[in-house]
């Protein structure tokens, strides 16, 4: 299982709530899909037990910071951060704005995107697209993230 969120701005109190559901859920992994924002938040994602994958957001202004506070336990580039996790090609990004051109490649198993603080699922052709929302709750006042099961190509939002 892998455990996806994006946007959550800071809230500690939300990335401990998605820290929490995604150990409960035996995730083996967790993605960011962006705008962590300060490193003391992204050190909060350290009590998950398992590597993370992020990609920066337009928020994440301290990156250098980010990389620091992140580099025992996982990772965090800017995006596109392509990779392979259970035989699946995964896409990481941040913006909506070109995900609909990358799914239309067929090269995807799945792309992860936030920016919108819109949870969203839906396919395009054989590609998953997925939203988790926003994590932080700020915009929106829904604190949403992502379980999603790489095997069936299946993901549910979750409200914390």
């Amino acid at each position: 299982m892998i455990g996806v969120m994006s946007d959550s701005h800071d809230n500690v109190t939300q990335v401990r709530k998605a820290v929490t559901l995604f150990k409960d859920a035996g995730c083996d992994l967790v993605l960011h899909a962006g705008d962590v924002v300060a490193p003391f938040a992204a050190r909060e994602l350290e009590a998950l037990g398992c590597p993370i994958k992020a990609v920066f957001g337009n928020c994440d202004g301290e990156k250098q910071g980010l990389e620091i506070a992140l580099e025992k336990f996982g990772e965090i580039q800017d995006a596109p951060l392509l990779f392979t996790h259970g035989g699946r090609q995964v896409l990481l990004v941040h913006y909506h704005f070109s995900v609909a051109t990358y799914a239309s490649s067929g090269k995807y198993d799945v792309i992860i995107f936030g920016h919108t603080h819109k949870p969203n699922i839906r396919r395009e052709g054989k590609t998953l697209l997925l939203n988790p929302g926003e994590a932080g709750g700020w915009l929106t006042g829904k604190s949403t993230v992502s379980l999603l099961d790489p095997e069936r190509l299946e993901a549910e939002i979750i409200g914390l």
